[in-house]
């Protein structure tokens, strides 16, 4: 058996709202049947748009560079490099960066998720 491997910096990136996405695991990436992972590169300033949910699954997400805050349900908090964040199924969130460098972020979701299973919420913003 192979090692299933691939190295980031080969992988197709989307340009999405707020994001450049990268799916690492699932939707093209290393093939898996119980979880899926992208990583995101958040420009400073922008915002994940629109806030979201994930009506059949949780996300956690793993900040590897950068800070900025979140936003779970009704509930705003800081992140910065190291924080780990989860989203629980069929929460809204969004995150922000308001720091001076990129943000990198992996994203892990179990079960495995795309696109498609994301839930918009064009009204939800962060509080100001």
């Amino acid at each position: 058996m192979s090692v299933p491997t691939l190295r980031a910096r080969d992988v197709v990136a989307l340009d999405l709202p707020g994001r450049r996405l990268q799916w690492l695991v699932g939707n093209g990436g290393l093939a898996a049947r119980e979880c899926s992972a992208c990583r995101i590169r958040v420009a400073p300033g922008d915002r994940v748009r629109p806030a979201h949910s994930h009506p059949n699954g949780e996300e956690v997400i793993y900040i590897i560079r950068g800070s900025g805050r979140v936003l779970v349900g009704s509930d705003v908090a800081p992140v910065d490099a190291g924080s780990v964040v989860l989203f629980p199924r069929g929460v809204v969130h969004m995150l922000h960066n308001t720091g001076s460098e990129e943000m990198e972020v992996v994203c892990f979701f179990a079960p495995s998720t795309g696109l498609e299973n994301y839930v918009a919420h064009e009204d939800v913003d962060f509080p100001d």
